[in-house]
């Protein structure tokens, strides 16, 4: 269980040999407990994840960092078979993570390792600092006893005005329409309206045009006006082609066309936007501060950002790019790669921080085992219940050498791991660095 305790419950005893001496400050907590965890997820039902750029995709594969700051517990997640996003295969990904694991300052405490992340944190790849910034973000804000979206700038939600029905964190989601069949496909859509879920994004660039149209079609005729349609071409069309099928699905009402030209090619995509007769919107072009500071020029062109973590590298970095967006009128969405519900409360609290226009939320919703709980949909929203830190839980069990779970319990006086190991948060820089030590056998334990 998680309690409601707040930090200053765990706060370390005063001396009291020498009671005529002025009171010392308290010592900064440190990160006592680091170890990384992998997972596979699958989709319940006959969900299929099938996209232009992905193919068929079987399983999420996640990879969890787990921290301990003064019995607080924070998560991070990222997936890693991603690789036709980021180029990154799976193992390297994890080898990555376990370098940084053993090569992080852990003893500086969550606080001050953000606090400086812009410089020990950008040596690493995308994943690697979403996986690292998540997991320090979330214990920080435990440790303050708020939500990991109050410490981003939004307006935070005092624990004894939620009524048992409210969530702490929730904002609305889209949901997406992989490649199916007709009969699945007007299945699922129709199943996410009755959920409350009216804003449906359609995979495209698969097969022939026209066939995308023709689905577009029947989806109009089946839902009418009880939803707003966007369709995501994944960087498929040629840029010449691309104008015509613009018009076309300008001509049907669709709102918004994500990604229809291959990243990368920015002189093109200024060509298309100058007649374009909807929204652009950009999803793999945007993968650094350099991309987000290109599309900053194209302000006043129908076009959009699609931002996810996995691609700016965490909370922080995607939150800045947000800001950035939005001090020039381009409006936003936030979004993730269909990944599990650590990785997802994530950006569910960046929506919070940062109210986009759009939100593609959906990425966790079916999971049959998730290894994270806390996340919930329903009635077109993304939720957490619980107002500290991420919101959700990982429990134990994920992977061999996993932890014994003592999640953020903060009356816990011991964070026990599958070795039998006790890891005590007392004020002792013996105990940080045997963390350190056996941090990095955890990493060795993982790297392939």
């Amino acid at each position: 269980m998680t309690s409601s305790h707040s930090s200053a419950d765990r706060s370390p005893s005063m001396p009291t040999s020498v009671p005529s001496m002025p009171s010392m400050p308290s010592v900064p907590s440190m990160i006592s407990h680091v170890s990384l965890h992998t997972a596979d997820l699958h989709y319940g039902g006959d969900l299929v994840l099938h996209t232009a750029s992905s193919g068929s995709v079987d399983r999420l594969e996640a990879l969890y960092l787990r921290v301990v700051e003064d019995g607080r517990v924070g998560i991070g997640e990222v997936r890693i078979n991603i690789a036709y996003l980021n180029g990154l295969a799976p193992a390297q990904v994890v080898a990555e993570a376990c370098r940084a694991v053993a090569a992080i300052d852990w003893r500086q405490g969550a606080t001050r390792l953000l606090a400086t992340a812009s410089g020990w944190l950008a040596g690493f790849s995308a994943p690697v600092r979403m996986l690292v910034d998540s997991a320090l973000q979330d214990v920080r804000a435990r440790l303050a006893g708020t939500s990991v979206a109050a410490l981003c700038g939004a307006s935070p939600v005092p624990t004894t005005a939620l009524k048992a029905a409210d969530p702490a964190v929730g904002w609305r989601s889209n949901q997406t329409l992989f490649w199916s069949s007709d009969e699945a496909m007007l299945a699922r859509a129709a199943g996410y309206v009755a959920r409350g879920f009216h804003e449906l994004k359609l995979r495209v660039g698969i097969g022939a045009f026209d066939d995308d149209l023709r689905r577009i079609d029947l989806l109009c005729a089946r839902l009418g006006d009880t939803v707003t349609l966007s369709v995501d071409a994944n960087g498929q069309w040629s840029p010449g082609s691309a104008p015509t099928r613009l018009r076309a699905l300008a001509a049907r009402g669709i709102e918004y066309v994500e990604q229809p030209i291959a990243a990368g090619d920015w002189l093109a995509l200024g060509r298309l936007l100058d007649d374009a007769p909807l929204i652009v919107m950009l999803d793999e072009s945007l993968q650094s501060s350099a991309d987000i500071a290109r599309l900053c020029a194209l302000a006043g062109a129908p076009v959009a950002a699609h931002l996810k973590l996995v691609k700016l590298g965490g909370i922080a970095a995607t939150v800045d790019a947000a800001r950035r967006l939005q001090a020039v009128a381009i409006p936003l969405m936030i979004g993730q790669m269909n990944e599990g519900a650590a990785a997802t409360a994530a950006a569910l609290h960046v929506c919070c921080a940062t109210a986009p226009r759009w939100a593609e939320l959906y990425g966790a919703d079916g999971l049959r085992d998730d290894p994270v709980e806390g996340l919930s949909y329903g009635a077109g929203t993304v939720r957490v219940d619980d107002p500290r830190g991420l919101g959700v839980r990982l429990r134990v069990g994920i992977d061999a050498d996993a932890d014994a779970d003592a999640d953020a319990d903060a009356d816990a006086d011991a964070d026990a791991d599958a070795d039998a190991d006790t890891d005590t948060d007392a004020d002792a820089t013996a105990d940080a660095d045997a963390s350190q030590a056996r941090a990095r056998a955890r990493a060795r334990a993982l790297s392939p």
